[in-house]
């Protein structure tokens, strides 16, 4: 039988208890045997002075997911040409791991834009969709939620962003119980978002 492997996208800048619980919970509660993070790598069509090296956050997860058997950070789209499209880094993957299968990770906010993306019709047709709650502005149940490869995992509301926990660290506030230690003492050590 196929390795089911979730793929959870996200610039990770930085990787807080948020994305870990999330990844956590959906290894543990659902049918995946293991959860990838890939680590987005930097747009260069975009100037975002806030967001790290690729190699720093690809570092940063490798750390926050040392002591969990199911998860996995993934540098997969860093080789791949900018500006990249989830649907591309799909077709990738599914050449270069013939013997598993994908399944695409979101919150319901992802799943709300999801029309916007580019070929989106062919990642609805060739992927499952693990949708997570997400407290969001104007939430509305998505045109999509219904959709037989979309299915919903009751996973926690987790209310905490990358946003707030860098404006926190440059406004030198204690929100360590937010990182994962070894993530919190590489952003220590590196003097990051200071």
């Amino acid at each position: 039988m196929k390795k089911h492997i979730g793929l959870y996208f996200g610039t990770f800048n930085p990787i807080h208890i948020g994305h870990l619980a999330i990844a956590n919970h959906m290894a543990e509660f659902s049918d995946l045997d293991e959860v990838w993070l890939v680590v987005t790598p930097h747009n260069p069509h975009k100037k975002k002075s806030s967001l790290l090296p690729d190699y720093d956050r690809l570092e940063m997860a490798h750390r926050a997911t040392q002591s969990y058997d199911k998860l996995r950070p993934s540098d997969i789209e860093f080789g791949l040409p900018q500006p990249n499209y989830t649907v591309n880094t799909l077709a990738h993957l599914e050449e270069k791991f013939p013997d598993y299968t994908f399944s695409l990770i979101m919150g319901e906010d992802n799943l709300q834009s999801l029309p916007k993306w580019k070929n989106y019709e062919v990642i609805l047709e060739r992927y499952h969709l693990l949708v997570y709650p997400r407290v969001y502005d104007l939430k509305k149940t998505p045109t999509l939620a219904h959709h037989e490869k979309v299915t919903y995992i009751k996973a926690p509301i987790m209310e905490i962003s990358s946003t707030f926990i860098r404006n926190s660290i440059k406004e030198e506030k204690n929100i360590r119980p937010l990182l994962p230690a070894s993530a919190w003492e590489y952003i220590d050590e590196m003097g990051f978002y200071s």
